[in-house]
């Protein structure tokens, strides 16, 4: 069984989705394997339970932002993303090099995947093939695609954003932002979202700073007496 089979059979759900207060000391036994040690991937929001119900979270009973309890409180009605692209946006951009890693080819890594650019995948017009647009996708080799799915699974988890940095060389964390995913921006600023206006970004913001400081550094050189 599955460890979302296994809460099911334990939490018991009625028909619209409702179960009652599972506590997590119940998790022992047959049911050990949902222990939240690991952070508790299967009951995130990106989890298959969360795809179907909704789910609260008690973290009153003992010290701490650990979850003490969890229920179902009815069943998840919003629509699947649509991953479908529009034809002419993915015929454009798989005769593209890979935006990250500029190559293109014909091995099983190098060849050109069609990216959606947001990696939550959580907007309705980017879902819908009349309304897609040509920015909302880019081409990556299927080696960047495969890494950059799982950083975004990663901040969806914990909505903390990549840092750039972690490229060496890059001057900034995020063109955009910081890193706390927000609402507002949603994956906009972040290196994975799109390096291309990253690293546009990064020449305006160097040539500033530059500018800034050779302007400061020639007034203190001819009148540093003022």
């Amino acid at each position: 069984m599955t460890k979302t089979e296994l809460f099911l059979e334990l939490a018991k759900p009625d028909k619209q989705g409702i179960s009652r207060w599972v506590d997590v000391t119940e998790f022992v036994g047959k049911y050990k394997e949902l222990q939240l040690g690991n952070g508790g991937s299967w009951c995130r929001k990106s989890s298959s339970l969360a795809k179907k119900y909704l789910i609260e979270f008690d973290k009153t009973k003992t010290k701490g932002n650990s979850i003490d309890a969890i229920k179902l409180v009815g069943l998840n009605k919003e629509e699947p993303f649509n991953q479908n692209i529009k034809k002419e946006i993915k015929d454009y951009y798989q005769q593209q090099k890979c935006v990250m890693l500029g190559i293109k080819g014909d091995s099983d890594n190098t060849k050109i995947e069609v990216d959606h650019k947001n990696g939550r995948k959580d907007d309705a017009r980017v879902g819908n093939v009349k309304t897609q647009r040509y920015e909302d996708f880019q081409p990556l080799c299927k080696a960047a695609n495969d890494a950059k799915r799982q950083i975004c699974k990663k901040c969806k988890e914990t909505d903390k954003r990549w840092d750039a940095k972690n490229i060496k060389g890059n001057p900034y964390s995020f063109y955009e932002g910081d890193e706390n995913y927000s609402k507002k921006l949603g994956c906009v600023g972040c290196y994975q979202y799109d390096p291309v206006e990253y690293r546009k970004t990064c020449v305006k913001k160097i040539t500033e700073e530059a500018s800034k400081y050779t302007s400061n550094f020639i007034m203190k050189k001819l009148y540093s007496d003022d």
